[in-house]
């Protein structure tokens, strides 16, 4: 018994001393994390070398890249004689447009012109049937010689009445009598004088003549209508030499315009085509509208042009361009070549060292006037001096470069046209708006 109970007593010890399986699983778990976060480690560290060795690879490459020169495209800084405008948007329209009616009611017989033909002032174009009208002009001056003949026939009563009255035999009161038939007579015909002369001119404006020169439209009326009197139109007469075209320019310019005209009393006027192309015709400005019209806020102008060869049609639109100034010495580059940055407006100059090299500066410019082509400059490069007009997006500072001449480079094809003013530098826009691609990083 005695031994029994002592193995009983030992068998519980026996149990604790052995390891519980939970303790077990953790520390594989935590084996199993050391291992993954390591793995993690070492892929972090492979992305991290791989990334630094791609900056590395890029960084040398784009040192090389940076010796290596830049084709550019250069055209030379000009100074040449410059005109400066304004410019406006303008309808032709006939110096002088008349529309003919009939003075008088009646038929219209044959017209005696071919519709779109050139007339002259005082040219019979059309007539009405004369005939009533002529026979009121009859009615009327058969009306004038009876009564002449009743005047005459008054007068001689008149004055055998006043030999009686002077000699005493018939009363003052006939005589009297006499005398008022006669001035009675008198009166009849100065109206009658003056019936003729109104059947006279009914008459003559049965002869419809043109009040202008100028070039005749279609006939509105056909022969054969019986037309009324000051309210049928005829036909349609435009003066095209001279001709006239009215444009507006906006109202910050007006002043400038105005001091202008007052000073100079010819100022040249160009007329061009709907693209801003062609030249049309060559005129001068003949005056300003008396106010500026405040829905649009601009101010109407009226420009005069000869026509000599009829390029302008009444109705057409053109752009007009108001010469202000004419600059004799003024520093003018392609439009290209201006650039823009934080800075301003700039150009990219070519300078050649003392080995031979072509480099790359940058030359700060003040403009002035900028529109198509050519832009002029109150300050910038020298004269002869070459700007970059094509590749300057991947210049910078000291950058070798490979010139080549640009084989068509910018002319001024005209005036320049000033846009809000003749002195107003229009800054970033007036440049174009272009940016190298070192001043947007």
């Amino acid at each position: 018994m005695s031994i029994e109970s002592a193995s009983q007593s030992h068998s519980p010890s026996f149990g604790a001393s052995e390891p519980q399986p939970g303790r077990k699983g953790a520390g594989i778990r935590i084996v199993v994390y050391l291992v993954l976060l390591g793995a993690l480690g070492l892929i972090v560290w492979r992305i991290y070398e791989n990334r630094q060795q791609a900056m590395a690879n890029t960084a040398r490459q784009a040192a090389e890249l940076q010796n290596r020169p830049v084709p550019v495209q250069v055209t030379a800084a000009e100074q040449k004689q410059m005109p400066v405008f304004l410019t406006g948007l303008g309808t032709v329209t006939p110096y002088m447009s008349v529309t003919v009616k009939a003075r008088v009611g009646g038929e219209l017989l044959p017209v005696r012109f071919t519709e779109g033909q050139e007339v002259r002032q005082g040219e019979t174009i059309m007539e009405i049937d004369p005939r009533p009208y002529q026979a009121a002009l009859d009615q009327a001056k058969g009306t004038l010689v009876h009564d002449q003949a009743l005047l005459k026939n008054a007068q001689a009563e008149y004055a055998r009445y006043k030999a009686l009255y002077e000699a005493g035999v018939t009363s003052k009161e006939a005589m009297e009598a006499d005398e008022a038939t006669m001035g009675q007579y008198q009166g009849a015909i100065e109206s009658d004088k003056a019936a003729v002369e109104t059947a006279q001119l009914q008459l003559s404006w049965c002869s419809i003549q043109s009040p202008i020169n100028g070039r005749i439209g279609l006939r509105l009326v056909d022969p054969g209508n019986i037309i009324a009197a000051n309210t049928t139109n005829l036909v349609i007469i435009n003066q095209f030499q001279p001709i006239a075209v009215y444009f507006t320019l906006p109202e910050n310019q007006l002043p400038q315009v105005l001091h202008k005209l007052a000073t100079d009393k010819h100022i040249p006027v160009e007329a061009f085509d709907r693209g801003d192309v062609q030249k049309l015709a060559s005129g001068q400005l003949l005056a300003a509208d008396n106010q500026i019209d405040t829905t649009t806020g601009t101010a109407r102008l009226k420009a005069v042009f000869q026509n000599q060869d009829e390029a302008l049609f009444p109705n057409q639109f053109v752009n007009i361009h108001l010469q202000l100034e004419d600059r004799p010495r003024a520093l003018v580059v392609p439009s290209a070549a201006i650039q823009s940055g934080l800075q301003g407006a700039f150009v990219w100059v070519i300078d050649t060292d003392d080995k031979g090299a072509s480099l790359a500066r940058i030359q700060p410019v003040k403009v002035v006037l900028a529109e198509g082509q050519v832009t002029i400059l109150d300050s910038g490069p020298a004269p002869g001096a070459n700007v970059v007009v094509d590749g300057a997006e991947r210049l910078r500072p000291g950058q070798l470069v490979a010139v080549s001449t640009n084989q068509q480079p910018a002319r001024n094809t005209g005036p320049i046209p000033v846009q809000g003013g003749p002195f107003k530098a229009v800054g970033d826009q007036a440049a174009g708006g272009k940016k190298t691609q070192r001043e947007k990083q």
